[in-house]
């Protein structure tokens, strides 16, 4: 099994509001940078898509280790998932977990592959995390096509 490695970061302009995610898939010498925006988001769920559309991207089961700025993914895909889909997608408090939708779309996307989780800090000058932030910053969309 080869290792790929992803890096990924979301970015939202108000929280919410139109925001973007960037994602960096990394094979070798082999590299592909993956972008996309939403009209009216939370950090968080771009955040959430960064990872997701990043492990789409990969055809068949691979390691992957994943590079975040981001605890609530990290945190939530590595430990929260577990008690959350036992629980039938409650908190700890019988709430409702945020973003359940997007959760669930990524629990599927980590169950075909090993997943190595990595935290960096963001904004440090991780090389990859800062790329991974300019490819969500510019996928936000415009005031103008957000009003649309």
């Amino acid at each position: 099994m080869s290792e790929v490695q992803l890096f990924t970061d979301g970015a939202c302009s108000g929280n919410p509001g139109p925001g973007g995610w960037g994602a960096i898939l990394r094979s070798g010498a082999h590299e592909t940078e993956i972008s996309g925006g939403a009209r009216n988001t939370t950090n968080n769920r771009m955040e959430l898509m960064a990872v997701i559309e990043g492990l789409k991207k990969l055809k068949r089961g691979v390691t992957v280790a994943i590079y975040t700025d981001s605890r609530y993914v990290m945190d939530g895909a590595a430990k929260w998932i577990i008690g959350w889909k036992k629980t039938g997608w409650k908190t700890a408090d019988k709430k409702p977990v945020k973003n359940e939708d997007l959760w669930r779309v990524l629990d599927v996307e980590m169950a075909r592959h090993q997943i190595r989780w990595n935290w960096v800090r963001g904004h440090s000058g991780h090389p990859e995390n800062e790329r991974a932030d300019q490819l969500a910053r510019s996928a936000i969309p415009s005031r103008t096509q957000a009003a649309g």
